[in-house]
């Protein structure tokens, strides 16, 4: 019986399977000085859908131990810039969702035969984080060679510029993807008065060959589904892509 209750998903229903999400541990930014980590909304709105669903999900992080959102990302912060947000608001509410945030289990210690699918959640962290991470790099390749939804949203598609196939080609080679847009970044850079990101993920995609970078009107919900590839623009595209990786596994 308690085998059992283990795999019931909240709203009562049989959990469908387990889907891991993997987000950056708190990091400094090199270029503002600010301390960084994910951005809340690339978690909650994703964690939603797939909770929604009947999945469940398991939030682990580049080292373990306790997550940090990026302070602009909080609706609570004093900036009101994302004030809007009453998913994460609903979810700071939530004791389990705090004590997710807590105490995240290791990258490393991740069995990927455990999930069935793969969420990259993004924010400020990952351009530190997630950038020259092999493990990170091997282990999301492994799901999209397995055949499982391997997606991956905003600033978290900087992995996807050295992510490599057991080939040896590069993984995005011949597929459509996107990620946090320069004109996003512009925006950014211009609210805050000073060039935020180390470099840029669309700048350095259009750089290389045989793989094709699309972007849609900054901060616009835009998702796409190559194959099992999945990735999101920005921040308020989590949902969209997690509703790809829905479809894919119930497919």
């Amino acid at each position: 019986m308690k085998e059992q209750l283990r795999y019931v998903h909240f709203h009562g229903a049989p959990s469908k399977g387990k889907i891991l999400m993997v987000a950056s541990s708190p990091s400094v930014s090199a270029q503002t000085g600010w301390p960084i980590g994910f951005w809340a909304a690339e978690l909650t709105h994703p964690l939603r859908v797939f909770q929604e669903a009947g999945y469940e999900v398991e939030l682990v992080s580049t080292q373990g131990g306790k997550l940090e959102m990026d302070g602009y990302s909080n609706p609570l912060d004093p900036s009101g810039y994302s004030a809007h947000d009453i998913i994460t608001l609903g979810y700071l509410q939530q004791p389990s969702f705090l004590a997710m945030l807590e105490n995240t289990p290791a990258l490393s210690t991740v069995n990927m035969n455990q999930y069935d699918a793969i969420f990259l959640v993004g924010g400020q962290g990952p351009m530190y984080t997630f950038k020259g991470n092999e493990t990170l790099q091997k282990l999301f390749a492994s799901f999209y060679e397995a055949g499982k939804p391997a997606a991956a949203v905003c600033h978290s598609t900087t992995l996807l510029l050295e992510t490599r196939l057991s080939s040896g080609e590069l993984l995005v080679k011949g597929k459509t993807w996107t990620g946090f847009a320069d004109a996003e970044e512009d925006f950014a850079d211009q609210a805050v008065g000073m060039k935020i990101q180390p470099y840029r993920i669309e700048e350095e995609a259009r750089k290389l060959a045989d793989t094709q970078f699309k972007v849609a009107a900054p901060f616009s919900s835009y998702a796409i589904q190559d194959g099992f590839l999945i990735t999101g623009q920005q921040q308020n595209s989590g949902a969209a892509a997690a509703e790809m990786v829905v479809d894919l596994l119930n497919a």
